[in-house]
């Protein structure tokens, strides 16, 4: 990641909007795509959410990408198919924690991140979090305790295709 210029002359939302201009210019961002969402932005770069909106309106400006209301913004203009992904967000999330849950990372008896934290790291809707938190809930690998939050399963509990 770039380091931005708090204190230069240079406003922050251009200078990340700079950034994912570059992405795109590289291949790292291709037509169709979408580009980080306002909560990753803020997450990645540490901006308020206002200046993430501004990234979004600068490359609009630019004409580097477009909105679709309610969906998110993409690269490329208008009318452009945008690229889907194979598996619903929240079941990439889940597998996510799992692979962090099996690394030790997450460990058995422990907390995992709220959906706030959770919101925060993946760029996600509170619903998307709360779903990838069910779907791991479903599988066995945490649970809820009403009042006191989400944790990590002891291993003997994990599901089975765990265990190898």
């Amino acid at each position: 990641m770039s380091v931005l210029d708090r204190d230069g002359p240079i406003p922050l939302y251009v200078q990340v909007a700079d950034v994912i201009h570059e992405r795109i210019a590289g291949g790292e961002l291709r037509t169709g795509e979408p580009v980080p969402s306002e909560a990753a932005l803020e997450a990645e770069f540490g901006i308020a959410r206002t200046t993430a909106r501004n990234v979004a309106r600068e490359l609009r400006r630019r004409r580097l990408v477009h909105t679709v209301r309610g969906e998110g913004t993409f690269v490329g203009p208008a009318g452009v198919p945008r690229v889907k992904p194979t598996r619903a967000l929240h079941a990439r999330i889940a597998e996510d924690l799992v692979a962090r849950i099996r690394r030790g990372e997450l460990r058995p008896n422990r907390p995992i991140p709220t959906d706030t934290t959770l919101m925060r790291q993946y760029g996600v809707a509170r619903v998307t979090a709360r779903r990838a938190v069910s779907h791991l809930r479903e599988a066995r690998w945490v649970v809820t305790v009403p009042q006191r939050g989400t944790y990590v399963c002891d291993p003997g509990e994990w599901p089975e295709e765990a265990s190898g």
